[in-house]
């Protein structure tokens, strides 16, 4: 799109947002009629341990919104010309899942309870065994439940529980929705009625009400809403919210919210049957949309659904890259100590391609990235660890493949050794997008050997979640009747698109086997890190 054609579609509000509050990242993606990104801005942030609990203050969420979209409209001026008054619609997504209740006053009850807590192991399993579906430590209904066990006060005030992207479109349009995907990792959800399952709510109700309390569930739950439903509009109060110079205008429609997952389906093309797709950032979480239902409940797997309510097996891990940042970082020291400082963008290309010199197997070296608790590997506490054998080779190519096959490690357990394997889960191609994945060829073959399976990713996966958003944010707009999801994407968003497939190395493959195995092994020597090291 030329300068004229640009300022044009600012002007007439052709144009749609998309704006997702990553783990670490707040990033906002306008996109044109054509789907292509026009602009973007960023912002920050890092989560906090306040209490043990892991957070976010709203204050910093608004904050890094309005930088966000601040720099995303100054690029707009400076590009074509024209001040971004008017949005064709736009939509919000964030972080899955996380505890978030007010009061009848819109009054936050308590700290925003995030993903990355695993302090509901006890009310997970509860609740599994309740209703005989996985509740993963993660999801709003079990930190409800942890909540009301310990009779924390303001349980008795609760008029309304939402997640971090139902709170910010709460806020700028006064609806209290949430989109299906993002809803079915508060509560189970029935992806034929697009709603949350009635008879658990049923379920539920009743121990609400034996310990006292007047509220009910769905008085508390956002509404349910499909891709493309009408789900409010930007309110003058909601525009200053995310404008506060004033120049945007309200009116703009609105998607339903969304969860990071499901704008990573959307951005690589994943809602059919047999595809899948690979997030991997701070957390690393895998899609794979069902044929069948399970055979069983598995405590590693969360049964979720797409944007348009198809059934999911989602395989979440709390810790992906984080640890592995880390040590680049480390290296980004030792060159500044030398003298020689190396670009960040250049630094991470050295370093991961460093990992394909090395060993399959990375020499029998072995990374435990876990921050935080992880329920797919058993872990209660997560401790950062490095260990080897003393006759193990340690070279800086093993050491990096180590690091980078440690950010695959669990979601490996969770994907192979279930779905593709106790399961027969089908999938022709997954595809990947986030931090893992920007170095081209290093991440996409090495989680090709260690999945098993061919990895392509599209050169529209920089863009990730906040242009997955947009595009739901474009189908709410421009969907014609009846028109899928699924259809709309396939048809009118990624026909001709650019990318490349990675078919698994069968040397990759073998050398990742032997490294699983001695991570397995070496379980018990992390589990014994979270409880002798404070």
């Amino acid at each position: 799109m030329n300068r004229e054609e640009m300022a044009r579609a600012v002007r007439e509000g052709e144009t749609v947002l998309g704006l997702e509050l990553g783990s670490t990242r707040i990033k906002a993606v306008l996109v044109g009629p054509d789907h292509a990104p026009l602009a973007s801005g960023a912002w920050d942030w890092e989560n906090r341990l306040e209490d043990g609990v892991w957070t976010y203050s709203l204050e910093e969420a608004w904050k890094g919104m309005q930088q966000a979209y601040g720099e995303l409209a100054r690029q707009v001026q400076q590009q074509c010309g024209e001040p971004l008054r008017r949005l064709g619609a736009l939509g919000f997504s964030a972080m899955m899942h996380g505890y978030l209740p007010f009061d009848r006053e819109g009054n936050q009850l308590c700290a925003f309870r995030t993903w990355r807590n695993t302090i509901t192991e006890k009310e997970s399993q509860e609740l599994t065994q309740l209703f005989g579906f996985n509740i993963p430590q993660r999801w709003s209904i079990a930190h409800l439940w942890r909540a009301m066990g310990r009779k924390e006060p303001h349980v008795a005030q609760l008029d309304y529980l939402t997640t971090l992207a139902g709170y910010v479109h709460w806020k700028l349009t006064g609806r209290r929705v949430l989109g299906v995907g993002e809803a079915s990792g508060m509560f189970p959800v029935d992806s034929g009625a697009c709603d949350f399952r009635q008879d658990m709510v049923e379920t539920f109700d009743r121990l609400v009400a034996e310990r006292g309390y007047a509220w009910r569930l769905r008085d508390v739950l956002p509404q349910v809403l499909p891709a493309g439903a009408e789900a409010g509009v930007l309110t003058p109060e909601g525009a200053r919210l995310l404008d506060p110079t004033g120049t945007l205008e309200p009116g703009a429609p609105l998607c339903p919210p969304e969860g990071d997952a499901g704008t990573g389906m959307v951005a690589t093309n994943s809602v059919r049957e047999r595809t899948g797709n690979v997030s991997a950032g701070t957390s690393v979480f895998a899609m794979a949309v069902l044929e069948k239902p399970l055979s069983q409940v598995y405590p590693e797997i969360d049964l979720v659904t797409t944007p348009d309510g198809k059934p999911v097996a989602m395989v979440h891990v709390n810790t992906c890259t984080s640890d592995l940042d880390a040590w680049v970082k480390l290296f980004g020291q030792v060159l500044e100590a030398a003298g020689t400082p190396l670009e960040k963008s250049k630094l991470y290309e050295l370093l991961y391609q460093k990992a394909l010199e090395g060993d399959p197997d990375c020499g029998s070296l072995l990374s435990y990235n876990c921050y935080s608790g992880e329920p797919v590997t058993g872990l209660e506490k997560g401790r950062p660890l490095f260990f080897r054998r003393p006759d193990a080779p340690l070279t800086l190519a093993n050491f990096m493949r180590a690091q980078i096959y440690g950010a695959m490690a669990a979601l490996r357990v969770g994907m192979v050794d279930i779905l593709f394997g106790k399961e027969q889960v089908q999938l022709d191609t997954l595809y990947g997008h986030g931090g893992l994945f920007k170095t081209k060829g290093v991440g996409q073959r090495l989680l090709a050997g260690a999945l098993g399976v061919p990895v392509a990713v599209m050169e529209t996966a920089g863009e990730g979640g906040p242009w997955g958003m947009a595009l739901l944010a474009s189908y709410r707009k421009t969907r014609a009747e009846g028109e899928s999801l699924a259809d709309y994407l396939e048809k009118k968003v990624f026909a001709g698109a650019a990318g490349e497939c990675v078919s698994p190395d069968p040397a990759d493959q073998e050398g990742f086997a032997r490294y699983i195995a001695h991570y397995k092994a070496g379980l018990a020597v992390e589990k014994a890190a979270g409880e002798v090291l404070p």
